[in-house]
């Protein structure tokens, strides 16, 4: 993972915002001028910003004057200094809000406009490589944290709390999606990395993580979205290693993307949803496709279903990160439930995003901007817990894989998407605070993958 903000050149997508980065003069430090009268509260959070050591962010503050925050000179050795990332802050109530309410705070201020960036998710990055100096900033009080707990525990995913919290974000429109999502409509991580049939091979040919999970191999690029989707499908596909005419149940199937990739291999699917625009669209577009390809293209059933009511066995099962929607109270529920549909010798694959297992109880503790505003009744796993869960329920964990680094490029992507169909979804109705509301989301997410706290992983299961 990277360790300093991410270059903030006048050529970024994000600079795109009304905003020029002034270079403050060296001598400026992070103390206000004497004649300033700054809130109590703002005090505070200047005071911890003065402790933050890594990285550099440029506070321009209501006045317009800029405080330099972090690492004031470039790390001994280094050619050139990366380029500070640039906070606008149009209010001093931004502090109170923050420390009180954590990021949850911080992201709803952005959301109102008190307070700009040209790379928001420079300044985040900046907020969670310091986050053991910056930890009210981040976590907010107990007060605050309770109150937004309170509002995710009322968004259990019950049977009816799941479907109503599927809908709330996943039926915003397929037009919606259409707009930033890659052409084959998928919203999950990409994979970057080539060579995907050598991914899961013997551990000697991989790269380790301190847990001993495989990394994905760093090899040259690819840009394309649409074929890093294709490529992490391919990989799963691989995992299952599925002879032709077998059965798969998709759990969560999305718009139909990962489908089309299985049919390609004359694989039969099941595909659950609970989202009628996604089963709308997958339907019709499996349709076109099935007339397009002819025999030899294997088959897809796309059904409005909970996963707890299927009952059939399956050749494999594919779950692409819906297992951040499940909630806690439901992850053995969840397991049991791939368990009793797996065929003796099937293999199921599971993707999903995943917190640093140090990080998991105060996450598990409070809530997050995400839980509050994104996807209501979420919750992500550490990959200790998951693997936990699982064994728990009669699985055996028999591969893994992680590729958190190219989650944080695959957001970054659709952030640049999304800020150039700007006319495009206000064209759709949705206004200027739903439109922050996204672009905080997508910068957020981008921030945690970069710096490490988040993660994303495919993990092969096989009953015990």
């Amino acid at each position: 993972m990277l360790s300093k903000p991410r270059n903030m050149s006048t050529e970024h997508p994000l600079s795109a915002l009304p905003v020029t980065l002034a270079q403050p003069s060296s001598a400026h430090t992070a103390r206000p001028a004497k004649h300033e009268r700054i809130p109590y509260r703002a005090s505070i959070g200047l005071a911890l910003l003065r402790r933050a050591r890594l990285g550099c962010l440029i506070l321009r503050d209501p006045s317009g004057e800029e405080h330099r925050f972090g690492r004031q000179e470039p790390p001994a050795g280094a050619t050139s200094e990366a380029e500070p990332a640039l906070w606008i802050l149009r209010d001093w109530s931004v502090f109170d809000r923050a420390l009180t309410r954590g990021d949850v705070g911080f992201g709803e201020c952005w959301m109102e406009g008190l307070w700009d960036s040209p790379d928001p998710a420079a300044v985040l990055r900046f907020m969670l490589m310091n986050r053991e100096s910056l930890d009210q900033g981040i976590y907010g009080t107990w007060i605050g944290q309770w109150v937004d707990r309170l509002r995710h525990l009322l968004r259990r995913n019950s049977r009816s709390g799941s479907r109503r919290n599927i809908q709330a974000h996943y039926d915003l429109g397929n037009d919606f999606y259409r707009l930033w999502l890659d052409p084959s409509m998928t919203y999950s991580s990409a994979m970057r990395s080539a060579h995907a049939d050598e991914q899961r091979g013997s551990s000697s040919e991989h790269a380790q993580s301190k847990d001993g999970c495989k990394l994905a191999p760093c090899v040259v690029p690819i840009d394309a979205l649409e074929i890093a989707q294709h490529r992490k499908y391919e990989t799963i596909l691989d995992a299952l290693a599925l002879a032709p005419g077998s059965s798969v149940l998709e759990i969560g199937c999305g718009w139909g993307g990962f489908a089309l990739r299985a049919r390609r291999r004359d694989l039969h699917m099941k595909c659950l949803t609970l989202s009628s625009e996604q089963l709308r669209y997958a339907q019709e577009l499996h349709q076109v496709e099935q007339t397009r390809q002819g025999s030899g293209f294997g088959s897809a059933r796309f059904c409005l279903q909970d996963y707890r009511d299927e009952q059939d066995h399956y050749d494999g099962i594919v779950s692409i990160e819906m297992f951040e929607a499940v909630g806690e109270a439901y992850w053995d529920s969840y397991f049991a439930r791939i368990r009793h549909c797996l065929k003796p010798g099937a293999k199921a694959v599971i993707q999903s995003i995943t917190i640093d297992e140090k990080y998991f109880q105060r996450y598990r503790a409070g809530t997050d901007f995400i839980q509050q505003y994104i996807f209501p009744g979420g919750m992500l796993p550490s990959p200790e817990r998951l693997i936990a869960v699982a064994h728990a329920q009669g699985l055996k964990l028999c591969d893994s894989l992680r590729f958190g680094a190219d989650y944080a490029w695959t957001l970054a992507r659709w952030h640049e998407r999304f800020i150039a169909a700007d006319a495009q979804v206000r064209a759709l109705g949705y206004d200027e605070r739903f439109i922050r509301m996204w672009r905080f989301y997508l910068a957020y997410c981008e921030a945690g993958f970069a710096e490490g706290g988040t993660d994303v992983m495919q993990f092969s299961f096989t009953r015990a």
